[in-house]
């Protein structure tokens, strides 16, 4: 059997770290003429879920890696007004378990480690362009000339996956009237100065009037400025990130990383156009009556770093007949980032249809039945995770409507000061937000095991 994966980013990468482990050829295609290319946003969250699904896929080592390329654990969970005054903050338990937590991750740094040991897998400048489909085998077509025959073609190029387009013409995205900004800016004497102690250790998140919202994160990290790992960390994590040849290709150092996001009409009407100072401006003109201290931010940020995302979505769709063509991640469920489940959703993706393409290898299924298998289920859990998502980032939320968003606001301003003013719901509320509700464990265990040698 020979899988061909279109795209190397979180999901495809993983996918086949897992079955070049289960003895499965592969080939991942990527648009991206080199591992350090593209712009890959800055940080994820890796949830319980992505992590198990990393454990189980890539070789202990690589994993190890992962997680000692994390940044440290954010202490806290705040809510904030726009003038830095405090609605609520949660203490958030520490933990040492390497699989059961969450985790602050850099997007690059996670591309680098997933590009770990796949250097004969992945073959960089192919743009898909079609595919032609078989009953015994399907083809892939590249811009460059070139083509590629296997007996699994699988989509993970992204939301704007062109193999969707191709396969499922009725699967369509949408936009949903929310735009951000990103940016970054070094952690300086100045800038870690222009936010509390409690900011600079958690993760923030800022309603405002107008239905403008805004997330700060400070990711530091375990080597410095220069590639050196930092003094003081264990030696088993020290050494692992010595011996890490992905080190040489990460473009992070320690930064402060903050997303503004607005409905489409607060924005210039050309703001996916934008770029670096012009970002930066609209930013400060969103927010001319904001602390001087996030303003400060804003204009610390690094312009090269500065870029719009427009929020899109998939609209769920029925069932499809399973071929030898699938898809995981963007490429079948796009989704807001309001829960922050993107990335583990894909992840997810990658476990069980590695799980589903073992049993091929092993005569228990053919080809389409386990496609067929894994399909069921992606379909469930993944439109599941999209309506989810949307209903916490879109236009439609009362939230962005002048007068009334005013009155919720303030609702739930109060009803978070009070909260905050009151240990122990603080703590139940705390609690139930960090009980983990997502894929049950047995999904994600996956043994990964060489073929049987056959006679």
């Amino acid at each position: 059997m020979k899988v061909l994966v279109i795209g190397g980013g979180t999901g495809g990468l993983a996918l086949a770290h897992g079955l070049k482990r289960a003895g499965i050829e592969v080939t991942v295609f990527e648009r991206d003429a080199l591992r350090t290319e593209g712009l890959h946003g800055y940080r994820v969250g890796i949830d319980p879920d992505g992590s198990r699904a990393l454990s189980a896929l890539l070789p202990k080592e690589l994993y190890d890696t992962f997680v000692a390329t994390k940044a440290r654990d954010p202490k806290y969970f705040n809510m904030l007004t726009e003038d830095l005054k405090e609605v609520l903050s949660m203490e958030i338990p520490q933990s040492t378990d390497p699989v059961e937590s969450e985790k602050s991750i850099s997007r690059m740094t996670l591309r680098q480690v997933l590009l770990t040991g796949l250097e004969d897998v992945v073959e960089f400048g192919k743009v898909f362009t079609r595919f032609e489909q078989y009953d015994d085998h399907v083809t892939a077509y590249f811009a460059d000339g070139t083509e590629a025959t296997g007996d699994l073609l699988v989509a993970a190029d992204g939301s704007g996956s062109r193999v969707r387009r191709q396969y499922l013409p009725q699967a369509k995205t949408e936009e949903t009237g929310i735009v951000a900004i990103a940016g970054k800016l070094p952690i300086t004497d100045e800038s870690a100065k222009l936010v509390s102690p409690k900011v600079f250790e958690g993760i923030s998140m800022i309603n405002a009037p107008r239905g403008l919202f805004c997330i700060i994160h400070v990711m530091e990290f375990q080597w410095d400025r220069d590639g050196r790992v930092k003094n003081g960390i264990g030696g088993n994590t020290e050494e692992l990130i010595r011996r890490w040849p992905g080190l040489q290709f990460d473009n992070t150092r320690d930064y402060i990383n903050w997303g503004l996001s607005a409905t489409r009409d607060k924005l210039p009407p050309n703001i996916m156009d934008l770029r670096g100072e012009e970002l930066v401006r609209t930013a400060l003109e969103l927010t001319p009556d904001w602390h001087p201290n996030l303003r400060r931010l804003f204009e610390l940020t690094d312009p090269g770093t500065c870029f719009p995302v427009n929020i899109w979505t998939s609209v769920p769709l029925e069932p499809w007949p399973s071929t030898n063509v699938t898809l995981i991640g963007d490429a079948i469920h796009t989704m807001t980032p309001g829960r922050g489940v993107g990335a583990n959703t894909a992840l997810r993706d990658a476990v069980n249809l590695c799980r589903e393409l073992i049993e091929v290898r092993d005569g228990r299924k053919d080809l389409v039945a386990g496609v067929h298998a894994y399909e069921a289920k992606m379909i469930e859990y993944g439109f599941d995770a999209v309506i989810k998502s949307r209903a916490q980032m879109t236009s439609d939320d009362p939230m962005h409507k002048p007068v009334v968003g005013r009155m919720i606001l303030a609702g739930m301003r109060t009803g978070m000061r009070a909260v905050n003013h009151l240990p122990p719901v603080k703590r139940r509320m705390r609690d139930k937000m960090m009980a983990y509700r997502g894929a049950d464990r047995d999904e994600l265990a996956l043994e990964i095991t060489p073929a049987r040698a056959t006679s």
